[in-house]
């Protein structure tokens, strides 16, 4: 029989986040720090619009592109929040989830050969999503000496002339690293400079604590080549309604909607008209949950000095990226020794790219009692490690 597989899906391996939480789903007493999901529940509000939605019979296919009221929703939302000014008809579609808005827009932008310049350590899709669309991924290796964000020195000697798109992923996931106004503009002038387009991923955008997250697409001269990809499920609590939206610009868009409209048809309706509530009358949920996660990391970060655990300090998203390199292990044994010896699970660095070797990704979106439990035996297990090594 002929091989059934594709060359290229055979080449691309299984997301490195989901290995120890089958472990740990067997595990008695065991306590994840890994998945990145908020541990609050989706507020009422928006839930009880779904029902309704629902007791409506409001179970129909919306418009391929998203609901109207939605749309024009998220545009309020994007000026109100960022400054940013997005026609809800011409230049935004909703999908399902960040992660479906990735796909396509590599797909309707990249043809073979054509680089994609990923900074890592990032999310696990980027790489995979620009090899399915025949990118060619190049790696930007981030450093925590510059606090894990990208420089314009950086970007400037990972381009070629087959680079099209730089993907921007901040606030980033896993390092919790942040970009500010003056980092924007520093690559913007390479970007423009070199005819680059951006996919910015924003989807832990309201998640910045000590200072407003700022878009790059706001900046003079990027709208127009940027993709701008943010969504519902951290901010809002709203992981599995699965909904996401893209803007951009007109022409970028409209082809992002053709495959939109042959691989998904649209994204769910219910969960459409939730999202409608979470724009409208949201903002309060998101400032609560922001300031319990914000104390959650200002706790992690106190404990990690408390116990000589090197860490920079995140500003964004609900993670904080330890370095581990004094123990002698790789990220992987690390990871796997601590499940073991204390039934604690944490996603080791490299599976987001290898340059995360050394280090550990700890999810904050936990309870702080939960913390507090895990934190305890994490400590016991990096003594006991530093006790073997003196011995």
């Amino acid at each position: 029989m002929r091989d059934p597989l594709s060359k290229t899906i055979k080449t691309i391996q299984p997301s490195g986040i989901r290995k120890f939480f089958d472990i740990v789903a067997e595990m008695k007493d065991a306590i994840s720090l890994g998945v990145g999901e908020p541990d609050f529940d989706t507020p009422w509000h928006i839930r009880d619009e779904g029902i309704y939605s629902l007791e409506k019979g409001r179970t129909f296919y919306t418009s391929n592109a998203g609901l109207k009221e939605l749309k024009v929703e998220i545009a309020k939302f994007l000026d109100r929040h960022y400054g940013l000014s997005y026609d809800y008809n011409k230049e935004m579609i909703v999908t399902v989830g960040g992660s479906e808005a990735i796909d396509i827009a590599f797909r309707a932008m990249l043809d073979p050969g054509d680089e994609v310049l990923i900074p890592q350590p990032s999310y696990v899709s980027y790489l995979p999503c620009a090899v399915l669309a025949n990118g060619v991924p190049v790696i930007i290796e981030l450093k925590e000496e510059n606090q894990f964000r990208l420089t314009a020195e950086e970007l400037e000697a990972a381009i070629t002339p087959k680079t099209k798109i730089l993907v921007l992923p901040f606030p980033n996931n896993p390092t919790g690293a942040i970009m500010e106004r003056k980092d924007l503009e520093a690559i913007a002038e390479v970007i423009i400079r070199h005819d680059l387009f951006v996919m910015s991923d924003e989807i832990y955008s309201e998640l910045s604590y000590n200072q407003k997250h700022v878009s790059i697409a706001s900046l003079p001269g990027m709208k127009e080549r940027t993709i701008t990809i943010n969504g519902f499920s951290k901010s809002h609590a709203m992981t599995g309604w699965r909904l996401g939206y893209a803007c951009g610009p007109e022409e970028i868009i409209q082809q992002m909607l053709k495959i939109h409209q042959f691989a998904i048809m649209c994204a769910p309706t219910t969960s459409q008209y939730a999202a409608v509530e979470a724009m409208k009358n949201g903002d309060a949920d998101v400032e609560m949950m922001r300031d319990e996660y914000n104390g959650r990391r200002r706790y992690l970060l106190k404990r990690f000095q408390e116990m000589g655990l090197t860490c920079f300090e995140p500003f964004g998203a609900f993670y904080v990226f330890p370095c581990i390199k004094e123990f002698g292990m790789t990220s992987e044994e690390f990871a796997t020794a601590l499940l073991q010896d204390q039934k604690v699970a944490v996603v080791p660095g490299t599976a987001f790219g290898d340059c995360g070797e050394g280090y550990i990704r700890i999810s904050y979106a936990y309870s702080l009692e939960n913390l507090k439990i895990a934190i305890g035996r994490i400590e016991a297990f990096i003594t006991k490690l530093r006790e073997e090594k003196n011995s």
